[in-house]
């Protein structure tokens, strides 16, 4: 069974339904075809970020796009520095 994706746009509906309606999840979920799980972490997450609440597919919040850079930019560094180490090491057998 392939897994359902829905949109932005209907997420961000689902949730106005839900707050600002106060339909009941339960409802809500009936209404939607919409498990009643994965309609309440769309309120939970919408309620901690609401600008980047559903960033799509693929996309990262800013957040986590900086940490997957910095960790990247990390791995790099560390590589180099056991180069630069490596080096010195091989150096310091061929001075006198």
């Amino acid at each position: 069974m392939e897994r359902r994706r829905f949109a932005r746009v209907f997420k961000l509906e689902a949730v106005r339904l839900i707050r600002k309606r106060a339909v009941s999840v339960a409802q809500a979920s009936r209404d939607l075809a919409v498990h009643q799980t994965q309609l309440r972490k769309w309120v939970q997450d919408f309620a901690d970020d609401p600008q980047q609440a559903f960033p799509g597919r693929g996309q990262m919040k800013p957040e986590q796009a900086e940490i997957a850079r910095l960790k990247r930019e990390v791995t790099k560094l560390k590589a180099e520095r056991e180069i630069l180490k490596n080096a010195a090491a091989y150096f310091a057998k061929q001075s006198p």
